[in-house]
């Protein structure tokens, strides 16, 4: 007839630890995605003859990708159309990157077509 109970002391409980606990586990799911400092690698070299060190300037040892600037921009990517420098697994310092261009091609294809089998 629409009277409930009241809650006893123990659900007050048991309700403040559920909401506690939600909160403490949003708060850190969030602090996953806040920005870590980053401290560049060093790079060593051994050079052949001391001339060397003095002719020319080495390159930069870190270059930021421009899509994940956490990360370093994987050279092999250079001079593709539309490289933003998104390799996160650096699958083209051991894989050719026409061949795993093609791949995503025909994969995404495939996919593509998936639903029409289901049918």
């Amino acid at each position: 007839d629409g009277h409930q109970a009241p809650k006893t002391r123990r659900s007050n409980r048991h309700d403040t630890m559920i909401k506690t606990v939600a909160i403490a586990s949003l708060l850190a799911s969030a602090s996953a995605f806040a920005p870590a400092t980053f401290s560049a690698r060093r790079v060593t070299s051994v050079h052949a003859d001391a001339a060397a060190e003095d002719a020319a300037p080495e390159a930069p040892a870190y270059v930021a990708s421009p899509s994940m600037p956490f990360l370093e921009y994987p050279p092999n990517l250079a001079g593709y159309v539309g490289d933003v420098g998104f390799d996160p697994f650096r699958f083209s310092d051991f894989v050719p990157v026409d061949f795993l261009r093609e791949a995503e091609l025909k994969h995404g294809r495939i996919c593509q077509l998936a639903p029409v089998d289901f049918l």
